[in-house]
């Protein structure tokens, strides 16, 4: 899976979105609930840097995979909501099972060799 851009981001998205979601639940209320800051610098961190990796996989898998703006637009507010980038990875899941997407940059360069030709 890591081998292809694509799958390289959806491991991304699931690692950023648990680290997220980590950050809200667990982290935040150690926080304020038990005056434990170093959950928020330590998970927060974590987040952080996984939230930039997932911006530039998404870059990547705009750039290579040739997806249109209004999918890395998506991509990008997915990162931003809680469980989002879960939920967009679905979607893209279901794009791929229906054949509007491709997993390998050489899948989509053949389909669109055999659109052209």
């Amino acid at each position: 899976m890591l081998k292809t851009v694509l799958g390289r981001f959806m491991v991304i998205g699931v690692l950023e979105g648990i680290s997220f979601l980590l950050l809200l639940l667990v982290a935040m209320p150690l926080k304020y609930a038990a005056n434990v800051d170093q959950a928020v610098t330590i998970v927060g961190g974590a987040h952080g840097a996984l939230f930039v990796l997932y911006i530039l996989a998404a870059l990547h898998a705009f750039m290579e995979l040739r997806w249109g703006v209004k999918k890395l637009l998506l991509a990008f507010v997915a990162a931003v909501l809680p469980a989002g980038t879960f939920v967009f990875e679905a979607h893209l899941k279901k794009e791929i099972r229906a054949g509007r997407m491709y997993g390998t940059v050489e899948e989509a360069d053949r389909s669109r060799t055999r659109r052209a030709g």
